[in-house]
């Protein structure tokens, strides 16, 4: 005869059951307020409201070639939100808002995120499919508001930092790059740190590298466009076999964790790499603990490493899974295994750590 004690029934806090179905319901808006802030951004909406003030919804509308029924209530969920005010029937975008979802420019800039967040729930069915197997779901398989929605998120971080303060705290890789150096930015996606770098330091040339053709096809129309493709080449590679060698700088952009065999990048990187070459790696911000990341910066990021980042790594050869919020020991511990023995972390912001490796 069994002597199990069977657990007692846990007592419900009806308050704390509604404060919890509150909550949900704010998470729910917010959700659909992902949608919103694409439509606003795809539709004009917000760099209209920024260039003309206070609007009622006919006139936001009648400029944008909407209808009004849409644009009435885009702007009354907005409102709800706080990403708009309403007085008299007239909806006003804030200063602050207007910075954050029109300034492509600034830091603070947010509709990419929104893209990528969008897209990347996109695909919540072959990711609980992968799930249920173990499998992986490549970056190549991830819709074109996941590829795009990640530039516009973090390109404006890079064209705020990258070449006025990651690179300069890189010890002396400014003064080669000013009298010309090789760089590898590996991982570069559409090219914007590639272009910025070339922008930058017309002196040096530059190789990206990617293994997602529709990537690369884009970033050498983007380096046309801007001007310098006569210093920077973009080809069809993965991290671990790039091609050339003695270069002064390599960069690696919000991709280690992504990739399946980061240890075997990183070998390569150290092969392809000057006797006095820097390697500089950008990560997604992240501490060392999962209580380090409880917050709202993490909160998203694991979000992504969920639906995005570890099926990513999962899909390819070995299949680490680092994951979005890996933190600086284990993107250090990549490093070591893979023979580099000086790391640090050169600089950070509320989105990324850089860290500086050398041989």
């Amino acid at each position: 005869m069994s002597t199990a004690t069977v657990p007692p029934v846990p007592t419900v806090d009806t308050d704390r059951l509604m404060q919890f179905v509150f909550q949900a319901v704010g998470e729910v808006g917010a959700s659909l307020n992902t949608a919103l802030v694409v439509l606003g951004d795809r539709l004009g909406y917000y760099r209209d409201l920024a260039e003309h003030g206070p609007s009622t919804p006919a006139q936001l509308a009648e400029r944008t070639g909407t209808a009004e029924p849409y644009a009435r209530e885009w702007l009354n969920a907005q409102a709800a939100g706080g990403y708009v005010t309403h007085d008299a029937g007239r909806y006003t975008l804030p200063p602050e808002q207007a910075v954050a979802l029109t300034d492509e420019s600034s830091p603070a800039f947010l509709p990419g995120l929104f893209q990528l967040a969008l897209g990347t729930v996109g695909a919540t069915d072959p990711i609980a499919d992968a799930a249920r197997s173990g499998a992986g779901f490549g970056w190549h398989e991830q819709s074109t508001d996941v590829h795009v929605g990640c530039e516009r998120f973090f390109r404006p971080s890079y064209h705020h930092h990258l070449v006025a303060e990651w690179l300069p705290a890189l010890d002396g890789v400014v003064d080669k790059l000013r009298a010309g150096a090789l760089v590898a930015d590996v991982g570069c996606g559409h090219g914007a740190s590639t272009i910025l770098m070339a922008q930058a330091f017309p002196e040096s040339r530059f190789v990206g590298s990617d293994y997602h053709a529709d990537s690369v096809a884009t970033a050498r129309q983007r380096a046309e466009a801007a001007g310098v493709s006569d210093r920077v080449t973009f080809v069809e590679a993965s991290a671990d076999a790039f091609e050339g060698s003695g270069f002064d700088l390599v960069t690696m952009f919000d991709c280690l964790h992504d990739m399946g065999d980061p240890v075997g990048a990183a070998r390569h990187v150290r092969s392809a790499l000057a006797d006095d070459g820097t390697w500089m790696v950008v990560e997604p911000f992240a501490g060392d603990s999962v209580d380090d990341n409880l917050n709202p910066v993490g909160r998203t990021y694991y979000g992504f490493s969920t639906l995005l980042c570890t099926p990513s790594s999962l899909s390819q050869d070995v299949g680490l899974a680092l994951g979005t919020q890996a933190g600086p020991a284990r993107i250090r511990d990549v490093t070591t295994a893979a023979g580099f023995t000086r790391f640090a972390t050169a600089a950070a912001t509320p989105f990324n750590n850089v860290f500086e490796i050398r041989r």
